[in-house]
């Protein structure tokens, strides 16, 4: 069965836990969730992202022990887990755009590549260190775009720098696990996650984001590749299941491995319908066009096969795309009207993890 939200504070409560790229989306989200759950959390990543960013517009940085660095260094990052001893680490840092991937190639390859074996070189040093998540992405399988969704065993490898460079950091993962991890006293798993969208992206050249930037200025939303199709989830949705992945291996070392972390097929959409559910939730005349721009190679087709999270963890997602989308407008609305972030996000993490509003085709109570 699906773990509780009681199941996690128990687990989480008191533990220290290490987050790297904690500034960017995805992993100001994560801090939130882990701060509710009572963990002693460290953030290490450079400066947000963007401007603005959830990590500041939140004030997520006054709820945790933030440290300013830069994944490329080792020196510094050894010194932070020399500091904190941390129990637990969530690998997030990243550079993450496909687009900037091409334009800096790289930087990618040395924040991406390099980035991760000075992770995983802390993490050998580190004695303290029980489970470590290594976030990577659905792009680092070699994408031949059938139309089946990719399993763990089939092959990786990455058509632009930052699928490659995430496809390489899955293999330095492997080879450390392999060459110095004890895996009864350190367990480390890789997290192959979709795309996430959700309150606070503010990133360039994604759908949402760019959505949410057009519709509140009045314009037409752009859409450059409408009939490419990706695995949309609400970024709760994974963040669930690193959480849980860290959990269990923790406990079980048997656990630890490889993940996809996916929405069910019904929810592999195109560009277009996820920018169509956007527009009937904004509403306010909210419409896109077609128009590619000429850019970089990107993938048309993509989605992952999660069975195996299912199977080991039963797992179950809980939101759909329609609700991500209905999600992530109403944090905008928020966000928009000023309110308070931290409490809008608390909302959200308390509905998905519990279930508190119980409202019809949302979500139930565990």
């Amino acid at each position: 069965m699906r773990d509780t939200w009681e199941t996690f504070c128990e687990f989480y409560r008191g533990k220290r836990v290490l987050v790297t790229g904690h500034t960017g989306f995805k992993g100001s989200w994560l801090c939130r969730t882990l701060t509710d759950m009572g963990a002693l959390v460290t953030g290490y990543a450079k400066e947000p992202p963007t401007s603005p960013s959830l990590f500041e517009t939140a004030g997520i940085e006054g709820t945790i022990d933030s440290i300013t660095g830069d994944i490329r260094d080792l020196a510094c990052l050894r010194q932070v887990f020399e500091q904190v001893q941390p129990q637990v680490v969530f690998h997030l840092a990243a550079q993450p755009i496909v687009r900037d991937s091409y334009k800096d190639p790289v930087y990618t390859y040395e924040t991406n590549v390099m980035g991760t074996v000075n992770l995983m070189e802390c993490v050998r040093l580190t004695p303290s260190v029980v489970s470590c998540v290594n976030v990577t992405t659905d792009k680092v399988y070699d994408n031949k775009e059938w139309e089946y969704g990719y399993r763990e065993c089939d092959a990786l490898d990455g058509y632009d720098p930052y699928s490659n460079s995430k496809s390489c950091s899955e293999l330095v993962t492997h080879s450390y696990i392999r060459s110095f991890f004890d895996q009864e006293k350190v367990r480390v798993s890789t997290a192959r996650a979709g795309n996430v969208i959700g309150g606070g992206d503010f990133a360039p050249d994604r759908i949402i984001p760019d959505c949410i930037r057009a519709a509140s200025q009045g314009k037409d939303i752009v859409v450059r590749n409408p009939y490419s199709v990706r695995p949309y989830q609400h970024v709760l949705e994974p963040l669930f299941v690193y959480l849980t992945i860290a959990m269990r291996q923790y406990e079980d070392s048997g656990l630890q491995g490889c993940y996809n972390v996916g929405p069910d097929d019904r929810d592999c959409v195109t560009t277009g319908v996820l920018t169509d559910l956007f527009c009937q939730a904004w509403g306010e005349g909210a419409k896109w066009i077609d128009q590619y721009d000429g850019g970089p190679h990107e993938a048309g087709f993509l989605k992952l096969d999660c069975s195996r999270i299912k199977r080991v963890f039963g797992w179950q997602s809980r939101l759909d795309v329609r609700q991500a989308v209905e999600w992530t407008v109403e944090w905008t609305r928020a966000y928009l009207r000023g309110e308070n972030l931290l409490d809008v996000m608390d909302g959200q993490i308390e509905e998905f993890f519990k279930g508190s509003r119980k409202e019809e085709g949302r979500c139930a109570a565990f």
